[in-house]
């Protein structure tokens, strides 16, 4: 099948695209049959030189059976040689990635709160559970704290009969 797809040229961290009609079978920066334009995404939006394409070549593949990959039928879009897809339903692009965890944190959050509003519908407090969940935590950290206080506590014993020995000794 033939693809009106994207291959990937420049240098580290300064990207430039041809955009080729290839077979789908052949690797994206390998063999194609035909280099139809440029994409440059360094470019501003405005600027004619970041989308360069042979409009005629383009609509002749299309006759022939090529399929655009999404990427460059956004691209045909933008310079108008066909219409642009439409846009697909991704709310988690609009977000950073370093918040996304914090944005489905705040959804579980909402979701709890609807698991606690229908508790109070069965007839029970959702005030209670939570109390008790609070309490739960709190006795824990004591007895966590008296551990640690034992073994202290032992220490000074084991040496206090080390001392009283010592000191048996010595009086005789």
């Amino acid at each position: 099948m033939l693809r009106i797809r994207l291959s990937m040229g420049g240098v580290r961290k300064r990207p430039i695209y041809k955009i080729v009609i290839a077979d789908s079978r052949y690797p994206r920066d390998g063999k194609f049959i035909e280099k139809i334009g440029s994409y440059n995404p360094l470019l501003p939006k405005d600027k004619k030189e970041r989308i360069k394409v042979e409009a005629e070549r383009v609509k002749y593949w299309m006759s022939k059976g090529a399929q655009p990959t999404m990427r460059v039928s956004r691209l045909l879009g933008e310079a108008q040689l066909m219409p642009m897809p439409k846009p697909g339903n991704n709310p988690q692009k609009a977000i950073p990635k370093k918040d996304r965890k914090k944005a489905e944190g705040d959804k579980g959050d909402k979701k709890e709160e609807t698991k606690k509003d229908a508790p109070a519908s069965d007839g029970k407090k959702p005030d209670q559970k939570a109390e008790a969940k609070k309490e739960e935590p709190k006795k824990e950290q004591p007895k966590a704290e008296a551990k640690k206080e034992e073994p202290k506590k032992e220490e000074p014993k084991k040496e206090q009969p080390k001392a009283e020995a010592k000191k048996e000794e010595k009086k005789p």
